[in-house]
This record gives C-alpha cells, sequence and structure tokens, in this order.
C-alpha cells in the first residue's frame, strides 16, 4: 500500500564543468566551472572541475553541466498537496469562506485522490526546484490513509516528510469543518502512533521521516495539542507542525473562545519547543515574536496563499532579525494556487520590500530560507548545502534561455528576480538518484499523471458550478 522503498545508488556519480556552483556552504562559496563527487547518496567532494582528480573522473557516470547553475535542492516546509484536486474555488473568499467551499469536495477524497494528487503535486515541486518537502494531510475520509501519499513519494522519488494531521473537532462542537470528515481523537493518536512505527526513519540522509499536524486551534482540541506533544517526544526525531496566526479571524476565534493569544495558546499546549513548526505566523506581536526565538519555534512562510486569501502578510524581516528561524511553504495548491517553489521564493523576497525597504530580503536571504531554513524547520542538518558529507540533493538550471540574458554576472539572483520566464529544472539529483535529466523527469510519465489527476479532479468537482468567482454547490 505504501509503494516500494527507492533503492540507494551504488554508483558513483560526478557532476562537472558546472558555469556556476552556489554551495550556500559558507566555507565553499560559490564556484566557477565547478564540480560535484558523489558516492551512493552522499557528496564526497566539491570543487574547481580542474582540481578533479583520476579517481573522480573514473566515475561510473558522469554529467556535464556547462550554461547551468546549480544550487542545493529547495525544501518546502507546509502543503497540502490534495488540494491540487481543487484548484481555482473560492476565488474572492477569506480564509474561512475558502475553506467552507473545499470541503464539499474534500469530503469525496479517496485514497486513489490522494495518490495522484500528491504524485503531481510532488513533480510540480520537483520541476521547480524543490528536492524535500513536507505535506500536511489532515482529512482521511473513506478509505483515505497517509500511505497513499508516502507511496506517490516513493514512485517519485523525492525526500518526503509526511505529518499525520487531524482534525476532531466539528461545527457541532464549534468548529469550522463538517462533522463528517472529523475523526475521534483515540483513532488519531492511534494512527499516529502506528504510522510513526512503521515509517519513521531518524537516520541521517533518511527518504522519509513522519511529523505530527493537529489541524489547527479551530480544527482540534487542546487535549489533542497536548496528546500529540507528548507522542511525538518520545520518538527521536518526529516533529510537530500547525497552522497559527494565519489570518485576524483565526486570531479572533482563539480569543473569543478560549480567551488566548497565539503565544498564550502554544504556552498552554506544550508546543512552545524547538521541535515545533508553524504555518503562517502573519499576526504576530512583537512579543510573540520573541517568544518564538526564545524556544527555537519555526515558521514556514506562505506568501502567495496568504495573498491570494487576503490573510496578511508574515514579518519576515522581523523574524529573521529576532533569531526565528524561517522556511518556505507552497502551502495548498487550493489556495496558492501553484507549486512552484522557487516562485514562491520569489514571493516572500518581493513581500519584504512592498513596505517601502528595498533591503527587506535579499535573493541569497530568499534562497537560504528555501534551503537551510527549510531544513531546520524539518529537523535536519544533511540537506541545505552543497558540501561533503551532505545528502547528494541538488538541481540545475540552464543559463543559456531568455530568463538569464542580460544576469550573466548574477545568476544566482537571477534566479529569483527572473523566475517567470524560468524553465523547469534542467537537472535534479535527489539522494544521488537523478530525478530530472535534460529537464524530463525520470521516475514517472508526466502526461499519464497530469491526465489522470484531471479525470478525478473533474468528478471530484463535478457538483460545483462556478459563476463569476461565485461557487454553489449543486
Amino acid at each position: 500500500m505504501a509503494g516500494t522503498v527507492r533503492l540507494v545508488p551504488t554508483r558513483s556519480l560526478l557532476v562537472r564543468n558546472i558555469q556556476l556552483l552556489a554551495t550556500l556552504d559558507t566555507e565553499l562559496g560559490d564556484i566557477s566551472d565547478a564540480a560535484i563527487y558523489i558516492e551512493g547518496n552522499v557528496i564526497k567532494w566539491v570543487g574547481a572541475s580542474a582540481q578533479l582528480t583520476q579517481m573522480h573522473k573514473n566515475a561510473n557516470e558522469i554529467i556535464s553541466l556547462s550554461s547551468r547553475v546549480v544550487i542545493p535542492g529547495l525544501i518546502n516546509t507546509h502543503h497540502h498537496m490534495f488540494g491540487c484536486l481543487t484548484r481555482c474555488l473560492a476565488q474572492d473568499e477569506l480564509l474561512f469562506g475558502w475553506l467552507t467551499t473545499c470541503y464539499g469536495p474534500w469530503q469525496q477524497l479517496t485514497g486513489k485522490d490522494i495518490y495522484i494528487s500528491s504524485k503531481l503535486a510532488m513533480v510540480e515541486l520537483i520541476l521547480s526546484g524543490c528536492t524535500c518537502t513536507s505535506d500536511h494531510l489532515y482529512l482521511y475520509p473513506n478509505d483515505v490513509c497517509l500511505e497513499d501519499s508516502i507511496r506517490a513519494a516513493r514512485d517519485v522519488g523525492v525526500r518526503f516528510h509526511p505529518t499525520r494531521g487531524a482534525m476532531s473537532v466539528g461545527k457541532s462542537q464549534g468548529g469550522k469543518a463538517p462533522d463528517s470528515i472529523c475523526q475521534a481523537e483515540d483513532v488519531i493518536l492511534a494512527d499516529m502512533e502506528r504510522l510513526i512505527q512503521d515509517f519513521h526513519d531518524a537516520s541521517r540522509y533518511s527518504m522519509l521521516r513522519i511529523g505530527l499536524a493537529p489541524h489547527s486551534p479551530f480544527g482540534v482540541s487542546q487535549e489533542l495539542m497536548v496528546a500529540s506533544a507528548k507522542l511525538a517526544r518520545q520518538h527521536s526525531g518526529v516533529r510537530l507542525h500547525t497552522h497559527m496566526a494565519e489570518n485576524q479571524q483565526g486570531n479572533d476565534f482563539l480569543r473569543t473562545t478560549f480567551g488566548l493569544t497565539p503565544g498564550d495558546y502554544i504556552k498552554k499546549v506544550g508546543w512552545d519547543r524547538d521541535d515545533v513548526w508553524l504555518a503562517h505566523c502573519c499576526h504576530l506581536d512583537g512579543a510573540e515574536i520573541k517568544q518564538w526565538a526564545h524556544h527555537g519555534i519555526g515558521v514556514a512562510h506562505c506568501p502567495s496563499s496568504n495573498m491570494r486569501l487576503a490573510s496578511g502578510i508574515c514579518p519576515v524581516r522581523d523574524l529573521l532579525d529576532a533569531g526565528v528561524n524561517v522556511g518556505i511553504g507552497v502551502d495548498g495548491t487550493a489556495s496558492n494556487d501553484t507549486g512552484h517553489v522557487l516562485m514562491e521564493l520569489r514571493m516572500a523576497m518581493l513581500l519584504q520590500r512592498a513596505s517601502g525597504n528595498p533591503k527587506g530580503m535579499s535573493a541569497r536571504e530568499a534562497l537560504l530560507v528555501g534551503t537551510q531554513g527549510g531544513a531546520k524547520n524539518l529537523g535536519r542538518d544533511d540537506v541545505g548545502r552543497i558540501a561533503p558529507g551532505m545528502a547528494a540533493d541538488f538541481v540545475a538550471w540552464r543559463t543559456d534561455g531568455i530568463s538569464f540574458a542580460g544576469a550573466q554576472h548574477d545568476l544566482v539572483a537571477a534566479l529569483l528576480f527572473c523566475t517567470p520566464g524560468l524553465a523547469p529544472v534542467d537537472l535534479s539529483v535527489i539522494n544521488g538518484e537523478v530525478i530530472v535529466k535534460d529537464g524530463r523527469l525520470t521516475t514517472c510519465d508526466l502526461r499519464e499523471v497530469i491526465q489522470e489527476h484531471n479525470r478525478r479532479s473533474l468528478a471530484l468537482c463535478s457538483h460545483i458550478t462556478q459563476q463569476g468567482g461565485d461557487e454553489q454547490l449543486v
């Protein structure tokens, strides 16, 4: 049901003649005419092509990357992959109104829907530079289980951090979701424990780690938040994730229902620890930013979704300056409505400048958020840099296309400033395996994935009519 574990490559791989390699490693820096030597799934040597030894040159596989810029694989730290099936719904709604519309088709989700939507989402991420991603699957109607998305990840070849999400408080108990898609909390906790035991791999270079992710203060009880944290902390490397301070409606719900601020709530349920990363955090005050920094709480910044739903702008500059770790999240492709992680980093960079500060975020800072910031959110120190001893996760774009014309003097910045015209990655190596070569996926037939996904999407949304951006359940 969960697919077949991909074998670690046994061959050596040499990637050479790289026009520019941005290692994002403080010691190695940027290297022109660079090379990377890999054995299995681990980077063994990085340097200039002119310094290659005969051993390096005798690698089992050699790839030449002239006219390419290479960076560490990007890391996505917030997603709802099933949302690919329901893009462009509730186009002019705030968060709660958008959710109300989407819950209709989401109640009909099946395991096959989760598999194909996860596969499509992962492919979209990979083609935009992602090599490692989390996913927050919090709905389990019909026969849906987390194994559906795990199977997709194994088939595609992405490094995966699925989180066992949960909704337990429905409308009858003051929540926002239909009761029919909520689960009993004992059932949720039992499944969380099962998934950790069956799939969580805390070892270095792991391709699969499980996280626990109760949906939100309006989706689960405080008791489930406390119990999830207790369970996670019984297992090495199991991290905690939820939505927090996404919009003013969410903060108002906290105050009205519990008499708490986001900072009060996080403290009360015991989530004020460095094994926690929170999605959005658009509406934090100065004291909460200091609280996040003091306790090592990470943030998954989701700029496009926040703009689309008019939720607000995450104070990323203030968070970074205070010492809060920030990673990037494409969020669900029903509220973004794309999973292009490099474009998301561009949005993050530009949003921090929109208030009038041209130094609100630099291109290099954005790339660090999208690599090392994401790695830290997911509790990893083996991805996010290109250096000896790191996992062999890196991506390359061609630099001889229209987007890089006029930007040859700063190819790294061009990745962020010139993103809209970029073609998909030319090369993607994940865990030492070539997943994209010459711009083409090696692990699945993209056309078949799209066709099956569209068929299921149309069936799922067949009871919704749309006129002028307004959806009605039929």
